[in-house]
């Protein structure tokens, strides 16, 4: 009756380091560099797609508002070169 406890625990510990091992496998998978860079450029980009539809609908909606936004955009990014033309002119 002993020996049969023994091969039984010995049976239930070798169960467990396979069942530990499987699960060191599994988050090796799942913490390996390159899998987890690839799933954080995949988050980046479905939100970079949510933020740039949620622009576009708006810019549909709001044309003018828009335009308004891109003239001024414009003139600011433009703002040296107009300075220039204006002093040039004097």
């Amino acid at each position: 009756m002993t020996s049969a406890k023994v091969a039984a625990a010995e049976i239930e510990a070798a169960l467990a380091r396979q069942r530990v091992m499987m699960t060191i496998g599994q988050l090796q998978d799942r913490l390996n560099p390159r899998r987890l860079a690839l799933n954080a450029s995949r988050d980046v980009a479905d939100v970079g797609t949510a933020a740039l539809n949620a622009s576009v609908e708006t810019v549909r909606r709001n044309p003018g508002p828009a335009a308004g936004a891109a003239a001024v955009a414009g003139l600011f990014l433009a703002r040296h070169r107009i300075v220039g033309l204006f002093r040039r002119g004097r």
